[in-house]
């Protein structure tokens, strides 16, 4: 095999990143795409040039012309797709986060590993071409021993509504967001083990929106005394940003990923993929090039693509995705508890979305929590 055949589960707005993406993969073609809503999957097709298409997901799963599938649709569903999927015997790119539950995570990964599939975390920041630069930097000794690294990504609120539903997507921005730079904080010191987890949550501008926290922030503590810090939020106006510092012994490195080849625009009605979000994009905004490219997500595919036609092993896998949902869990608790959560570390409940122990000290929060 020297060709990769994709299919694309979903049609919104990562579908729409993933399908530009593969076009810069030589050796890989999106060959169908499948989502619910026919009208959604039809216009995908049209703007891709995608001429198989489906609204069931099983249908897709039956093409002899589909060898890996691309997992983008709400949280709350991932586990049911990728289990049939493991099945069919496709490989499997699955967005982050992983799950929504570590029993979801858990059954994934137990039916890859039955059927001999690889399992391939989306993680994309840890391939965006200016933060490998920079971990070669920190790697390389530029700014001596590393022994902070910080990550934030915000922005005024999630691309499709469904997130704001905790139960569907798991949690808030600490959820949406976070798994990104915590995932990237492993990544940056070698995917050390984690010794402690303290976190900060608020809802400070959805609160008529959701349950879910809208503002985070979180302090994982690695072996040997390094910490990483991770800010996340839905309640910043003006668009998107997303940034990394790397504090060492003799010297530090700061990144911002987006402003820095962007263009200063002006758009009264708002553009981009996320059509349900153009209110991001109106008035002045920071329009960014190749967004795609900016974020790593044609070296993502690149990467898993190759694993798969020389049956290599991802750099991003199941089980690193588990350990990010890990920590999220451990993150709500620490809000919730208000102290830090040392590890080894299991969650009380695995069946149940990781906000849920910080909506049950919160009791005065609207809406419904598990029982």
């Amino acid at each position: 095999m020297d060709q990769i055949r994709v299919g694309l589960i979903g049609s919104a707005f990562c579908s729409n990143i993933h399908a530009e993406a593969f076009e810069e993969v030589a050796n890989a073609q999106v060959t169908a795409v499948c989502s619910r809503t026919r009208a959604n999957v039809e216009a995908f097709g049209r703007k891709w040039g995608v001429s198989n298409i489906d609204t069931d997901y099983r249908k897709l799963l039956e093409r002899k012309d589909v060898d890996v599938v691309v997992v983008a649709i709400p949280n709350d569903l991932h586990r049911e797709v990728v289990v049939a999927a493991a099945e069919a015997g496709k490989q499997i790119i699955i967005e982050k986060p992983l799950a929504r539950t570590l029993d979801d995570a858990d059954q994934m990964i137990a039916a890859c590993k039955k059927n001999r599939v690889k399992l391939m975390y989306a993680e994309t920041i840890i391939f965006s071409p200016k933060y490998v630069r920079a971990k070669k930097l920190a790697d390389e000794g530029a700014v001596g021993d590393v022994y902070l690294v910080k990550q934030g990504e915000k922005h005024d609120g999630p691309h499709t509504p469904w997130f704001y539903d905790v139960q569907r997507s798991g949690g808030g921005a600490l959820m949406d967001l976070g798994c990104h730079g915590i995932e990237w904080a492993r990544w940056m010191y070698g995917k050390p083990k984690v010794k402690s987890v303290y976190a900060h949550l608020q809802r400070v501008h959805h609160k008529k929106t959701t349950q879910g926290d809208d503002n985070a922030v979180c302090i994982i503590e690695f072996e040997g005394g390094v910490l990483g810090m991770i800010e996340d939020s839905w309640a910043k106006p003006g668009g998107m940003d997303d940034r990394i510092e790397i504090y060492g012994t003799e010297g530090v490195i700061h990144c911002d990923l987006l402003h820095g080849s962007s263009m200063r625009t002006y758009s009264k009605k708002g553009y981009g993929y996320a059509v349900e979000k153009a209110g991001d994009t109106q008035g002045w905004t920071f329009a960014v090039f190749e967004e795609a490219h900016i974020y790593g997500f044609p070296h993502e595919m690149k990467h898993f693509v190759d694993c798969i036609l020389n049956d290599k092993q991802p750099s991003e896998t199941g089980e690193d995705g588990r350990v990010v949902l890990e920590i999220l869990y451990a993150a709500y608790e620490s809000a919730a508890t208000g102290r830090k959560i040392e590890w080894p570390y299991k969650p009380g409940r695995t069946d149940v979305v990781p906000i849920d122990v910080w909506l049950r000290a919160n009791p005065s929060r609207p809406g419904t929590i598990s029982t």
